[in-house]
């Protein structure tokens, strides 16, 4: 059958309408809607092609198959004491009326420094699981340390505890072979997030999952940004109790039935009497987020912080390449009189984000932000505390891949005493940093700065 060369040209053009046409609807960010209805029209076949694969959120597609199956009966905890913090900070008012998630009193969280402070308590806690273990993570080594956590775990599962668990299918690559071969023991399970090794699924390639969530008898979590790995360098974790650990949980869990299509429930998982537990000063709730939800949680509850700050708002980030809207927030907020510091890695481990970062450095610089930098070794520490009284931990950076592209969690928190505690951390971190000045910005030779500013032009993916 001889086939009509018009016929093939019609469909083709016929095809890019309709691609540029969904992109016109559905992409929110002007400029990405723009970018791709210039590549669909002008290279009709490639550009419908790749919008195809990389432009439609197909996790959003297949998340709204999963909304509601997970019953709020099974995957609940005994609510947190009252409604919220008499003197509650605005960050935490408006961040409630962006987010869905409860807001709980009495918890206790520890600040875990770096992998000695951290590792440790973690085997221990899986050592001494009785029913159940959740973990989460982006990168789960076959080295050393991550060897120590999977004969740990295999160990659970071979005295009966029930052990799920989910590494991101490109973090479980950074090692060869992978950890995978190491995770097989009775009652244990373990799954890659959004495999992409399969042609058809590559277009989830940038949609990775970032959180770091470890739940023990559905008690005692640790969360933060501390991935399984030998010479992880600086960074901070969490020791939570409380109801914010059955949050944690639904999360986790929420994950887990999406990418194993399995789902936990019952008092294995998500014990009634957790919420008891501990008689904590700290007020919490979980804010997650990712590309299935749309709405960009996070991204959100940084600006309604930055515009809520009223003396202080100090930032600690690997990743620093924020967009507009953040760089207007950060500089209205400096305006305003309030001590905006900015603590970045002076030698990055990803050198487009170091450069992409210094070509923005000026535009908080020139409104009176205070930016430092902190020497070796790399630190992945991020932390967000706005007037000693309000904070947020957790796996997000300040670019564009965490706040619109990975599955991130963060943990927002008011209380006094455990607040103040993160905010001596910071200064500690600041006293051994180098301030940099719009002055050394601005010192940046020609060549230096346009290999900078084309790093930038990558930022949406950096």
């Amino acid at each position: 059958m001889r086939t009509d060369p018009l016929a093939i040209f019609a469909f083709i053009h016929l095809a890019a309408l309709v691609a540029a046409g969904h992109a016109i609807c559905y992409k929110r960010d002007s400029r990405s809607a723009v970018s791709w209805v210039a590549v669909i029209l002008f290279v009709p076949l490639a550009g419908t092609l790749a919008y195809f694969w990389f432009g439609i959120n197909r996790v959003r597609l297949r998340a709204r198959g999963l909304k509601g199956k997970l019953s709020e009966a099974d995957c609940s905890v005994e609510p947190g004491p009252g409604d919220g913090p008499v003197d509650a900070h605005p960050a935490l008012v408006l961040s409630g009326r962006l987010n869905r998630g409860r807001l709980s009193g009495g918890n206790e969280l520890e600040l875990l420094v770096d992998p000695e402070g951290a590792y440790p308590r973690m085997l221990a806690a899986i050592q001494g699981a009785r029913n159940s273990i959740s973990l989460a993570t982006y990168i789960f080594d076959n080295d050393p340390v991550g060897r120590r956590f999977a004969d740990a775990l295999c160990r659970a599962g071979e005295r009966g505890v029930q052990v799920r668990v989910l590494v991101d299918a490109v973090g479980a690559r950074y090692s060869f072979p992978s950890i995978f071969g190491r995770l097989r023991a009775p009652n244990l399970r373990a799954v890659r997030f959004l495999d992409t090794l399969l042609p058809w699924r590559f277009h989830y390639s940038q949609l990775r999952n970032h959180r770091k969530i470890l739940v023990v008898d559905g008690e005692t979590a640790f969360t933060g940004g501390m991935n399984l790995r030998e010479g992880n360098g600086r960074d901070l974790h969490f020791a939570v109790k409380g109801a914010v650990v059955g949050d944690l949980q639904r999360t986790f869990a929420a994950d887990w039935e999406f990418a194993a299509r399995e789902k936990l429930e019952g008092v294995r998982w998500f014990p009634r009497h957790a919420a008891l537990e501990a008689p904590g000063e700290v007020w919490a709730r979980v804010v997650s987020d990712g590309p299935d939800e749309g709405r960009e949680r996070l991204r959100w509850t940084f600006l309604a912080a930055l515009n809520s700050a009223r003396r202080s708002a100090r930032i600690l980030t690997p990743y620093f390449v924020p967009d507009s809207a953040l760089i207007l927030a950060l500089g209205m907020a400096a305006l305003r009189g309030v001590q905006v510091e900015i603590l970045l890695p002076g030698r990055n481990n990803v050198f487009l984000v170091e450069w992409a970062s210094r070509a923005l450095l000026w535009q908080v610089l020139e409104r009176g932000c205070r930016v430092f930098f902190s020497p070796p070794p790399f630190d992945h520490s991020k932390l967000f505390i706005v007037d000693d009284e309000w904070a947020m931990v957790g796996s997000a950076n300040w670019d564009a891949r965490s706040l619109r592209l990975n599955f991130e969690l963060g943990i927002e928190l008011q209380g006094r005493e455990f607040v103040g505690s993160l905010a001596g951390e910071f200064a500690r971190k600041r006293q051994a940093s180098r301030e940099i000045s719009l002055a050394e910005m601005d010192a940046r030779s020609f060549p230096v700065r346009l290999r900078d500013g084309t790093a930038r032009l990558f930022s949406p993916y950096l």
